[in-house]
C-alpha cells in the first residue's frame, strides 16, 4: 500500500467527499470523524466507490484516508461491509468482509474492477436504491420515491364540472340536435373566449358548471332552439388542451422549488414532482396556500392507511405548497406489522401508532409496553398497559418497543409411549389427573407396561423432577389419582421397550435364509414353512440347533440340538415337543449326495462340438472329445486349446442361475399369452413376484455393498506415488486363461499325464488346419504371413521388414496355437531362436526405456572413481 497521496488523488477524494455534502449532508472534511456511514444511500456508496477509482484508489487506500481524517473504526468497518454489499450483490460473510474479499472469489488489491452492470442490477431489484436505512424507516418516505409508483396525472378523463377555468384552457363547445356547430376556443389572457359573430363571454374563474348556462345564453341568440321549455338542439363543453399551472414547492422537500405542472395536477402530483418530504419534513401537515390564505393541510397518513385522499385538492395557478418540519416524531420497534419512526398529532395517542404500524404481529406481546422518553436532563423508562394504549399522548423523540411474548405454554401436558393417541394436551381449567389424560390418548396399548410410568415435572425454579407413576393402580382405583400441572410429560413404556429384541435364524438349504421374529410354541417346522420350504439340496434328516447357553459356568458354548425331518416337515414325535426359544440358530445341511450339473463346452472341429455336462468328478480331455464324436477330417490337433477359468472368474451362484431359469419360464410364459391355463397364470404370477422379492432384495444388498465400499475409502488414507516409481507393476486380471494342450499326445495315450482333468467352465478349441505365421511387435512392417514348411524365424522376420532399432532380439518368443510359449535361447555369443508352426505367432518386445544420467550421478560416480584411484595408489605405495 502507498505511503503518501499524490496532489491529484487528494483533490479527487476531497471532490468525493465534497459530493456527498451537496446529497444532503452538511459535513465538511473536517467533520469526517463525525461522518455516519448508516446515513448514506447505496447510490452514495456506488458514488465514492466511482470516485475512489477515478482517482486510482482501492479500498484499503480509501480505508487508510478515511483512518488519516478521524474517521472512527467502527464507521470504517461500516464503510467496508457496505461496498462488499455492494460488490457481492448481497450480505458477504464476516471473513470475506475483514478480508476486502467477495464471496467466492479471491481479493483484488489494484483497484476494484467491478461490473457497472452489477449497481443496474441492484437498481432494478431494489425500488428504494436511493434511500438510506434511516430513510427506509419513515413511514411514507417510500411513497414519493418508489420507481414503480408515479403519481402524474391523469388525462384522459371527461372533463370534470368542477374544473376551474383559466386563461390558455382550451374550450371545444359542440352544438348538436337541429343545428350543427363546433367551436375550438382559447381562453384569453382576460378570461374570455371570443365565439365568432357572437362577441367575448368571460369564463375565466368559472367552473365548467357555471359557464355552461352562461355559454348557452350568448348562443341562443343564434341557435334559438337551445332556449325555452322544449330545447331541440343542445350544448356540451370539453376541455381540449390543458394548460399549464406553476406551483411554488417550499419547505423540507428533497428538491424545493417552482414547478410547472397540468392544470389537473393536485398536491400528491406536486409532491412527487419534488421528491417529497426530506428527512425532516412532516407528513401530517402538508399546507397549501391560495392567494395568501391557507386553502387545506393535507395528511399523507389518511391516504397509506385509509386511502382517504379527500384533501388533496387539484391545485392552481400561483399556489404555494408548504412542507413545515415535522413536530413530533416517534420510533415504534419490536413485532409489529410496519417497524419504522412515526409522525405523530398531539391529539393522537398509541393506540393509533399501532394502527399506523398495521397492528402487532402474531409474536408480539400485547399487553404491555416500554417508552423510553428523554427528559430535560435524562431519559427515562414507562411501562404502559394495554388498558392505557388508546388515552397515553406520545411526544417528539420517544422509543416505544413491543416485546415477543413467552415461548412456553400455560396449560400443556405430554404424554409419550404406549398410548395409541401421543402427543400434546390443554389441561382444562377445572384441572386434569393422570386417568383424564390417558383417555384423551384413547388409553392404553395392549402392550403398554403399566407396572411404573414416569411423570416428568418441570418446578418452579426450572430444574427437572421425576415421579413413578402406578398405571394400573390409578385406573383400577386402588391408588389415587396424580394432578398435572403445567409442561408435565407422562412417558409409559411398553413392554418391549424393557427386554431384547427376541429373534430366531436359520441358515443353509432353505430357499429364504435370514433372521425371523420370535413367537411363542414355534417348531423348527413352522419356521422352515417362513423360511420357503427345503431347497433341492437340502437334507431332511439332518436338522441342527444350536441354542444359547444361559447360566453354565462350566464352559459350555452353546447346546446343540438334533432334529430329523422328513419331505413333508414332519417331526418325530418326540421332536415335535422341541419348541424354539429365542436367539436359536437352525442349520439346515447340504445333501452329501447332492450335486449340481458342470457344464463344459467343445469348440471347433469335433462332430458333435457344444455344452456337455460331466458325468463324474474325473472325467478327462479325451472322454469329453470322444463324447463329441471325435476329431473330424479338418480338425488341426496342434492348435487344440484348453480354455479355463481363473481365480478371479466369478461364476454364477445357485440363487442367479436359478433366477435366470424362471426369468426365462416367465417369459416363455409370457409369450404364450391368452392360451395359459388357470395353474399356469397362478404360476406366472407366483414366479413374478418372486423375482420381484429377489430384485429388490438385491438392489439394497448393492446399496449396502456402496456405502461400505464409500466409508472404506474415507477410512484409507491415499499415498502419494511419483510418476518415475518403477517398482509399481501392473496387473491384469483375467477370469480365462489358455492352457497348451497337445491334443495328438492325448488322444493317442487316454489317462495319460497329458490328459488333464476336466474343471467346470473348461471350454476345448479344436481349430481348422492353419496356414499362417503372424509377426507382431518391433518389426518394421507388422503383418501375416503364408506358413511354409522350410523357413525358419528369421525368415519370417524378414518378410515383417526386420527388427526395428527398439527391437529386443534376444527376447523375442513364439506363441504356438494350442497356447504354448517358446522364447528365443543364447549360448555364449549365439542364438537360438524358436521353431515355427502353422498359426504362430512370432512377439518382438521392445528395449526398456534407459533413463540419462543426471549430473548428480556423474558427480557422483567421478566421486567415486576418484575416491578409488586414491585407494589403490595408497595401497601401491
Amino acid at each position: 500500500m502507498q505511503g503518501y497521496f499524490p496532489g491529484k488523488v487528494f483533490f479527487l477524494v476531497i471532490v468525493s467527499f465534497l459530493l456527498l455534502i451537496q446529497m444532503g449532508y452538511s459535513q465538511s472534511m473536517n467533520d469526517i470523524q463525525n461522518l455516519k456511514v448508516d446515513n448514506l444511500s447505496d447510490a452514495q456508496i456506488e458514488q465514492l466507490i466511482k470516485r475512489a477509482e477515478s482517482a486510482g484508489m482501492n479500498e484499503m487506500q480509501l480505508e487508510s484516508y478515511a483512518r488519516e481524517r478521524g474517521m472512527p473504526a467502527n464507521e470504517v468497518a461500516k464503510l467496508r461491509e457496505r461496498i462488499q454489499q455492494l460488490r457481492s450483490g448481497g450480505k458477504a460473510s464476516q471473513q470475506q468482509l475483514r478480508q476486502g474479499q467477495q464471496p467466492g472469489q479471491t481479493r483484488q488489491i489494484e483497484g476494484f474492477n467491478f461490473d457497472p452492470a452489477l449497481f443496474d442490477s441492484i437498481r432494478r431489484a431494489d425500488p428504494y436504491f436511493d434511500l438510506t436505512p434511516e430513510q427506509k424507516k419513515i413511514f411514507g418516505y417510500k411513497l414519493f420515491h418508489n420507481r414503480n409508483l408515479t403519481f402524474n396525472p391523469s388525462l384522459n378523463i371527461p372533463t370534470p364540472g368542477s374544473y376551474v377555468i383559466g386563461s390558455g384552457d382550451q374550450l371545444i363547445i359542440d352544438v348538436y340536435g337541429a343545428s350543427q356547430q363546433s367551436y375550438e376556443l382559447t381562453v384569453t389572457p382576460e378570461g374570455r373566449i371570443m365565439i365568432p359573430n357572437l362577441g367575448p363571454i368571460t369564463v375565466g374563474g368559472s367552473t365548467i358548471d357555471a359557464a355552461r348556462p352562461r355559454i348557452r345564453q350568448q348562443l341562443g341568440r343564434i341557435y334559438s332552439g337551445l332556449l325555452g321549455s322544449n330545447p331541440n338542439t343542445f350544448l356540451e363543453i370539453r376541455l381540449g388542451n390543458i394548460r399549464s399551472i406553476s406551483v411554488s414547492m417550499v419547505g423540507e422537500l428533497i428538491k424545493p422549488g417552482t414547478y410547472t405542472l397540468p392544470s389537473f395536477a393536485s398536491v400528491f402530483n406536486a409532491l412527487y414532482a419534488a421528491g417529497g418530504p426530506n428527512e425532516n419534513g412532516t407528513f401530517r401537515n402538508i399546507q397549501v396556500y391560495r392567494d395568501s390564505k391557507l386553502l387545506t393541510e393535507v395528511d399523507i397518513y389518511d391516504f397509506l392507511t385509509k386511502g382517504d385522499h379527500g384533501s388533496n385538492v387539484t391545485l392552481r395557478d400561483n399556489d404555494v405548497v408548504i412542507v413545515q418540519p415535522f413536530k413530533s416524531r416517534v420510533e415504534l420497534k419490536g413485532p409489529v406489522r410496519r417497524e419504522g419512526y412515526f409522525e405523530m398529532k398531539p391529539e393522537e395517542s398509541v393506540a393509533d401508532l399501532i394502527n399506523f404500524a398495521g397492528g402487532f404481529s402474531s409474536l408480539a406481546y400485547r399487553e404491555r409496553l416500554t417508552i423510553r422518553r428523554a427528559t430535560g436532563e435524562q431519559m427515562k423508562v414507562q411501562d404502559l398497559s394495554a388498558e392505557e394504549f388508546a388515552a397515553f399522548g406520545l411526544q417528539d423523540g420517544d422509543e416505544i418497543t413491543v416485546g415477543e411474548r413467552l415461548n412456553r405454554f400455560e396449560n400443556r401436558v405430554q404424554v409419550a409411549g404406549a398410548v395409541f393417541r401421543p402427543g400434546e394436551f390443554s389441561i382444562p381449567d377445572s384441572g386434569m389427573g393422570v386417568r383424564d389424560l390417558i383417555a384423551k390418548a384413547e388409553g392404553l396399548r395392549g402392550d403398554a407396561f403399566t407396572g411404573r410410568a414416569i411423570l416428568y415435572r418441570t418446578k418452579e425454579d426450572l430444574t427437572l423432577e421425576s415421579m413413578s407413576v402406578d398405571i394400573r393402580g390409578i385406573l383400577d382405583g386402588t391408588i389415587p389419582d396424580i394432578a398435572l400441572r403445567r409442561e408435565d410429560v407422562l412417558s409409559i413404556p411398553s413392554r418391549y421397550d424393557l427386554k431384547e429384541e427376541y429373534y430366531i435364524r436359520i441358515t443353509g438349504e432353505v430357499n429364504i435364509p435370514g433372521a425371523y421374529a420370535y413367537a411363542e410354541n414355534l417348531t423348527v417346522a413352522d419356521l422352515i414353512t417362513k423360511a420357503g420350504g427345503f431347497k433341492d439340496a437340502a437334507s431332511n434328516s439332518y436338522i441342527e440347533i444350536a441354542r444359547r447357553v444361559r447360566d453354565d459356568i462350566s464352559g459350555k458354548v452353546a447346546e446343540i440340538i438334533n432334529l430329523d425331518v422328513d419331505n413333508q416337515l414332519n417331526l418325530r414325535p418326540e421332536d415335535s415337543k422341541v419348541k424354539l426359544q429365542p436367539f436359536d440358530h437352525i442349520f439346515v445341511r447340504r445333501s452329501p449326495g447332492f450335486q449340481r450339473e458342470r457344464l463344459v463346452e467343445v469348440q471347433g472341429e469335433v462332430f458333435y462340438p457344444g455344452e456337455f455336462a460331466l458325468s463324474n468328478a474325473n472325467e478327462r480331455i479325451s472322454d469329453l472329445i470322444s463324447r463329441a464324436g471325435g476329431l473330424n477330417q479338418f480338425a488341426y490337433p496342434k492348435g487344440a486349446t484348453l480354455i479355463r477359468r481363473t481365480e478371479y472368474f466369478q461364476p454364477k451362484t445357485e440363487s442367479e442361475i436359478k433366477e435366470e431359469n424362471l426369468r426365462s419360464v416367465v417369459a416363455k410364459l409370457q409369450r404364450e399369452g391368452l392360451s395359459l391355463s388357470e395353474a399356469e397364470e397362478i404360476a406366472l404370477e407366483r414366479i413374478e413376484k418372486r423375482l420381484a422379492d429377489k430384485e429388490e432384495a438385491k438392489v439394497k444388498m448393492e446399496e449396502k455393498e456402496k456405502q461400505t465400499l464409500a466409508s472404506r475409502f474415507r477410512a484409507e488414507r491415499l499415498q502419494d506415488v511419483s510418476v518415475g516409481d518403477t517398482s509399481l507393476v501392473q496387473y491384469e486380471f483375467k477370469e480365462q486363461e489358455l492352457i497348451g494342450i497337445n491334443l495328438e499326445a492325448i488322444m493317442s495315450n487316454p489317462g495319460s499325464a497329458q490328459d488333464l482333468i476336466l474343471e467346470e467352465g473348461d471350454i476345448i478349441s479344436i481349430p481348422k488346419e492353419l496356414q499362417t505365421v503372424r509377426m507382431r511387435g518391433e518389426v518394421l512392417f507388422p503383418t501375416t504371413a503364408r506358413f511354409q514348411e522350410l523357413r525358419g524365424f528369421r525368415s519370417y522376420i524378414s518378410r515383417a521388414g526386420g527388427f526395428t532399432e527398439d527391437a529386443r532380439r534376444g527376447k523375442s518368443y513364439v506363441v504356438y496355437a494350442n497356447g504354448d510359449v517358446q522364447r528365443t535361447r543364447k549360448f555364449l555369443f549365439l542364438k537360438f531362436y524358436p521353431h515355427i508352426e502353422p498359426g504362430a505367432e512370432i512377439i518382438v518386445p521392445q528395449k526398456p526405456e534407459r533413463q540419462p544420467m543426471t549430473a548428480q550421478a556423474w558427480v557422483g560416480l567421478a566421486t567415486s572413481m576418484a575416491t578409488l584411484a586414491l585407494l589403490i595408489s595408497n595401497l601401491t605405495n
